[in-house]
C-alpha cells in the first residue's frame, strides 16, 4: 500500500513553493520522490528552498513567476516540460490576501486577490491539463482553498470570494477532466502559522478566540499539509476527485 503514496518517477509544479504552506507541501512531495518545479515571485527565496530540498534526492528547480500575470502561466508550464518532460501533478498554492472592513474595501485590493487566488489558478490548471490531455496521460491537480471558503471570515471579502470560487472551480474541473483520467481536488487549510496569517497571530484577542475553538488546541504548522498533499498527488487517491479536504485541527467540527 505504501508504494501508492510514492511519487518516484513523477514530476510536478508547486506554486508559492518558496515559503509557508507551499514550502511545506513542496518538501513533502520531494520527500516522496518527486521532481518538482517550485514557483514564486522571490527568486532568492526560491533558490534557498530548492537548495534545502535537494537533499531528498530529486530534482528541485526554482522558477520565478507572478501567477497574477497571465503571460507568466505558459512560461511556468514550458519550464516544467523542459526540465522534466512531463507534468504529473500541480499543487496550485500561490495566493494573497487583503484585509479591510467591507465598507472600506477597495477595488484594487479586490482585483489583485481575485486575479491571484482564482483566475491564475484556473488558467494554470487549464494549461497543465492540456499537456496531460495531449499526451493521453492521467494526472492530479490539487487546488488550495481555505477554511474561509466555507465561512465568511472577517474583513477578507475578496479572499472569501476567491476561495469559495476555488471550491466550485475544483468541482467543475473534476467533472470536465475525469474523462481524461485527471483528478482535481482541493485542500482547505484552517489556521496555520504563515506569513499570510501574521496579522492575526499578532492580534492577541483574535488569536486567542480562534485557538479556543480548535479542538486540537493549536494552529497548524505548514509541514502538516504535507501528508494530504502527497496523498492527493499520488495514486493512493486514485478514486477521489472533486473533493475539498479540510485540514483545520477540527475547527469546522466545533
Amino acid at each position: 500500500m505504501l508504494e501508492k503514496f510514492s511519487l518516484k518517477g513523477k514530476s510536478g509544479i508547486v506554486t508559492g513553493g518558496g515559503t509557508g504552506l507551499g514550502k511545506g507541501m513542496a518538501t513533502a512531495v520531494a520527500q516522496a520522490g518527486a521532481e518538482v518545479l517550485i514557483v514564486g515571485r522571490r527568486k532568492e527565496v526560491l533558490q534557498k528552498t530548492a537548495e534545502e530540498l535537494k537533499k531528498y534526492g530529486g530534482s528541485v528547480v526554482p522558477f520565478p513567476a507572478d501567477l497574477s500575470k497571465m503571460e507568466d502561466i505558459p512560461r511556468v508550464v514550458a519550464k516544467a516540460i523542459k526540465e522534466f518532460g512531463k507534468v504529473d501533478f500541480l499543487i496550485n498554492n500561490a495566493g494573497t490576501i487583503r484585509r479591510a472592513p467591507c465598507e472600506e474595501f477597495s477595488e484594487p485590493d479586490w482585483d489583485i486577490v481575485m486575479q491571484t487566488n482564482l483566475k491564475g489558478p484556473f488558467f494554470l490548471a487549464q494549461a497543465v491539463a492540456k499537456t496531460m490531455i495531449a499526451a493521453k496521460r492521467p494526472g492530479a491537480i490539487v487546488n488550495i482553498a481555505s477554511l474561509i471558503a466555507f465561512i465568511g471570515g472577517k474583513n477578507v471579502p475578496s479572499y472569501a470570494a476567491s476561495k469559495g470560487g476555488i471550491n466550485q472551480v475544483t468541482k467543475s474541473l473534476a467533472n470536465g477532466w475525469a474523462q481524461y483520467g485527471i483528478r482535481v481536488n482541493a485542500i482547505g487549510p484552517g489556521w496555520f502559522t504563515t506569513d499570510l496569517t501574521e496579522a492575526l497571530q499578532k492580534d492577541k484577542e483574535r488569536y486567542k478566540d480562534i485557538t479556543s475553538r480548535i479542538p486540537l488546541g493549536r494552529w497548524g504548522n505548514p509541514e502538516e499539509l504535507g501528508g494530504v498533499a502527497v496523498f492527493l498527488a499520488s495514486d493512493a487517491s486514485s478514486y477521489i476527485t472533486g473533493q475539498t479536504i479540510v485540514v483545520d485541527g477540527g475547527w469546522m467540527s466545533n
